[in-house]
């Protein structure tokens, strides 16, 4: 089959009468503007396929041991398949954004909040993955960290610009590099250590203070953020179906290919630190093994490092045009380059503190919008938009509390799965005692 053929079915399908670019900031997408599966699926698929998602994988497996570790990361992506997978069934049949689903269910008011909040997380996650391309290498070459980061930072900026269709385009590159990469990565690691011996690893030792439910929070916060924001990309979708589909190729088959790769080498003994530095195997590819090699690290790192900036760029975008009323596009250059300067100062340091509080404060609120938008779904098309909707917030409030508790005095539970549960447990109670209060009078 022509490769070019998804592409030309979704310029068939375009209206002459609509923006040829047009990212739909403040309306759904009209049926004639949707797209394949397989460009929507390339979206998706080549964002968690990434070093940053290896490197959670490795510091799970290095604090569990591998088989602890592996449950783990196969629990937190089977959640993720079923959470993400929700809210993409919704936005595929409706055809609605984030900001779009949040308006709906916190409020015209309200809103703002909720996605506010969520749009300046991802533009963290930008800027640090833009910090992490200049520091990652500047340790594998010695280039000029800042210089790498800024370049870096531009070009990211320059693909956000171009919309979903420049998205597709890098996943369906980034994805098979990332494979192609982490063989070779493995193939060096079989060289020196016994791949046999992975199977018996137990956990570095000392390091054991993560627990399992702790450890399905950190997966589960590395995506948990885009994947509240997933109606962004599955909005594209021709139906609710191909939003699912498209979702599993992400969660659970991209992410568990990068984070059980991370885990591998962990479990292989071949990184040092791993409880601290996690599955981050790039190391292993540079050094002595010839310029050829070192080229391709070098490539891998900005379309890697950039699948995941630009896509977190444009959820950022996206929802930020909506509150604003601007465009995606003018939205893309200013929170690239405030997102640029942050990755500067070195907001990249502070990963592991950052997946704790999305793990948190994130699943609560995806907790609530599939409450409304998914289970009450039919209440919610005749439903008038009130400007703040206080069942919302007071659900999303009761899984954070709930959250932040499980996660300080209960850590063997997942913080991160028990606020999802509250919150939706939560919205669903206010809504029948609120309805029960309306019949009353």
């Amino acid at each position: 089959m022509d490769s070019r053929q998804p592409l030309a079915d979704d310029a068939a399908h375009a209206s002459p009468e609509l923006e040829p670019d047009s990212e739909y900031e403040h309306s759904p997408v009209p049926p004639e503007r949707r797209k394949s599966l397989l460009t929507v699926s390339a979206v998706w698929f080549g964002f968690p396929m990434i070093l940053t998602n290896a490197v959670p994988g490795g510091v799970v497996v290095a604090v569990l041991g591998f088989w602890r570790g592996l449950a783990a990361i196969v629990v937190a992506n089977l959640v993720m398949l079923v959470y993400v997978g929700l809210l993409s069934h919704r936005a595929g049949s409706t055809g609605e954004s984030f900001s779009l689903q949040a308006t709906k269910t916190f409020g015209r008011i309200g809103y703002i909040v909720a996605s506010g909040f969520l749009a300046t997380i991802v533009v963290g996650w930008f800027a640090f993955n833009t910090g992490a391309t200049g520091a990652t290498l500047h340790q594998a070459f010695g280039w000029h960290e800042q210089l790498v980061a800024v370049v870096a930072g531009a070009a990211f900026v320059a693909i956000t610009y171009l919309g979903i269709r420049a998205l597709s385009w890098l996943g369906a590159i980034a994805a098979p590099l990332f494979i192609v990469v982490g063989v070779i990565a493995v193939v060096l690691v079989a060289r020196d250590h016994d791949l046999g011996a992975i199977f018996a690893y137990e956990g570095v030792a000392g390091a054991g203070a993560m627990t399992f439910g702790a450890a399905v929070s950190l997966i589960m916060a590395t995506f948990a953020d885009s994947g509240t924001m997933t109606a962004d990309f599955t909005r594209w979708s021709r139906n609710g179906m191909q939003a699912v589909i498209a979702t599993a190729t992400a969660f659970p088959l991209a992410s568990l290919v990068a984070q059980i790769t991370g885990g591998v080498v962990v479990a292989a003994g071949a990184i040092a630190s791993a409880e601290t530095v996690g599955g981050n195997f790039l190391p292993l590819l540079t050094g002595d093994h010839g310029a050829l090699l070192d080229a391709l690290a070098a490539v891998f790192v900005f379309v890697n490092l950039g699948s995941v900036c630009s896509h977190c760029l444009y959820n950022g975008a996206l929802t930020w045009s909506h509150l604003t009323r601007t465009q995606m596009r003018i939205m893309t250059l200013v929170l690239g380059a405030i997102g640029t300067a942050a990755a500067l100062a070195g907001v990249w340091n502070h990963f592991l503190d950052w997946l704790v509080i999305l793990s948190v404060f994130v699943p609560p609120l995806g907790g609530v919008l599939i409450a409304d938008q998914v289970i009450l779904r039919r209440h919610v098309e005749g439903r008038p938009t009130g400007a703040i909707r206080p069942t919302a917030f007071g659900a999303w409030g009761a899984g954070a509390l709930v959250g932040g508790l499980v996660h300080w005095y209960a850590p063997r539970f997942s913080d991160a799965v028990s606020g999802l549960v509250v919150a939706v447990i939560a919205y669903l109670v206010l809504e029948r005692t609120l309805a029960k209060a309306t019949e009353a009078h």
